[in-house]
């Protein structure tokens, strides 16, 4: 077998998210869109995919890791080539290269970004619609205070989507911010939380970044958000932010 370490960029509207849902369950995923591309290749022989990140429906991705394994051997830049020519227009390999058996994407990460764009124009722009949150008016400032609250290990059990397989809702956020996106020709007031860990519980971020939306329509305080990580809530303290705009920017390793 051979083995090979793709960077991947996506477009996620069109997507039921990153993992294959089954064999009764007919909904595009980007997993089986790649899957079906390396069937094609492999002529249908035993091939197979593992990923770093398992991102949701409607999220996208410039940087997931992955790792494909497959019965050919076929030079990287020529496979790169041969898969982006296969491929949707919303899924693009951007680099591929040989790597080794043992090379697990998740596993063997060091930290992931993820950045949430939103918008805070009075009129939103129907041009961001699928890749930008409207959110309207938010106090900026005040966000980003709270963004600071997260840095560091905290139990994150009020800010994740209940998963009784996760041995621990403990997890590491390296940094937390909101900063503003580059002046664009369609607007000037988009912003996005920039936000990197050493791994993200199931919708963790998103939830993160409700919160924030919610303390910038003073909808919540800072005591708040605060005593929710320390203290575990049934009752989410916010809604989670729409999938729309979350981004996994890069993983590191």
């Amino acid at each position: 077998m051979y083995y090979h370490r793709l960077i991947i960029s996506y477009k996620g509207t069109s997507y039921f998210g990153w993992q294959e849902l089954g064999i009764n369950e007919q909904k595009p995923t980007v997993q089986a869109s790649i899957q079906q591309v390396l069937n094609k290749i492999c002529k249908h022989k035993s091939c197979s995919i593992s990923t770093a990140s398992r991102t949701d429906a409607g999220v996208h991705a410039q940087g997931q890791v992955v790792k494909i394994t497959i019965p050919l051997a076929i030079e990287s830049e020529k496979l790169l080539l041969g898969m982006n020519s296969l491929l949707p227009g919303d899924i693009r390999i951007l680099q591929c290269q040989p790597c080794s058996a043992e090379f697990n994407p998740n596993r063997d990460s060091k930290s992931k970004e993820y950045h949430y764009y939103f918008c805070t124009d009075t009129i939103y722009n129907p041009v961001f619609n699928d890749t930008v949150t409207h959110t309207g008016s938010l106090d900026i400032e005040l966000m980003r205070q709270a963004s600071q609250l997260f840095i560091g290990e905290h139990d994150f059990y009020s800010f994740a989507k209940r998963d009784t397989k996760m041995d621990s809702t403990f997890r590491t956020v390296l940094s937390c911010e909101i900063l503003k996106a580059p002046s664009s020709t369609f607007t000037n007031e988009i912003y996005y939380l920039k936000i990197v860990g050493k791994g993200f519980l199931r919708h963790m971020v998103r939830y993160i970044a409700g919160a924030l939306f919610a303390l910038g329509k003073n909808q919540l305080s800072l005591s708040t958000i605060g005593e929710a990580l320390v203290n575990r809530k049934e009752e989410k303290i916010s809604s989670r932010a729409k999938s729309r705009g979350l981004h996994l920017i890069q993983i590191s390793y």
